[in-house]
């Protein structure tokens, strides 16, 4: 338990950016029944150990919450609406992005929203996973629908009951995006020179 407990107060001291062993060392800690553990946690990381960084205004508190909890397909969710607040208003009214509305995204506020799931999920979900898995794919959407299981034996999967929301998932399987419209949203994500 002290390793762990170093090795994240070393990281911060030092500043180094976080990433998956982070995520993975603080839900250990979070999960030990140790007042030592309880107390270093509240007094260093009592939102979690993703720096919460925007230009927009928006508390990543409550997305960072849902990821420390592992509750993905709320997290999901909130991404989803996030990312439409981070678009603007009306993004938020309508409830979904239209593909040129991505651009009004800042890169700090994208960014933050691509840590959190790394660093939550073993690096395992997030926008710059599913953009190397497309790159390494060819950019082939319906190669990179199968891998991350958006699509089965020719069929979207069916929201949100045959997706998986938990780290058995397929790598790369969530933040998800809205396919009904078309690939050209997360094609713009995808391309983001963020990544």
């Amino acid at each position: 338990m002290e390793v762990l407990i170093d090795f994240l107060l070393k990281r911060q001291s030092e500043k180094i950016a976080v990433n998956w062993l982070d995520g993975k060392a603080y839900l250990t800690l979070l999960q030990k029944d140790s007042p030592r553990a309880r107390e270093v946690l509240q007094t260093h990381f009592a939102n979690g150990v993703v720096p919460l960084e925007t230009e927009s205004g928006i508390d990543y508190e409550p997305l960072q919450k849902l990821l420390v909890q592992q509750d993905f397909q709320s997290a999901d969710r909130l991404t989803s609406q996030t990312m439409c607040a981070a678009a603007g208003s009306a993004a938020m009214e309508r409830g979904w992005l239209y593909f040129s509305e991505v651009a009004q995204i800042k890169n700090v506020d994208l960014n933050t929203i691509n840590n959190l799931w790394l660093v939550y999920s073993e690096g395992k979900f997030g926008f710059s996973v599913q953009r190397k898995m497309w790159l390494n794919l060819g950019k082939n959407w319906e190669k990179l629908w199968l891998q991350i299981g958006w699509k089965k034996d020719g069929t979207f999967t069916r929201y949100p009951t045959d997706f998986i929301w938990s780290l058995e998932a397929p790598k790369g399987h969530l933040p998800l995006s809205n396919q009904i419209r078309g690939n050209k949203t997360i094609s713009i994500y995808l391309a983001h020179p963020l990544w």
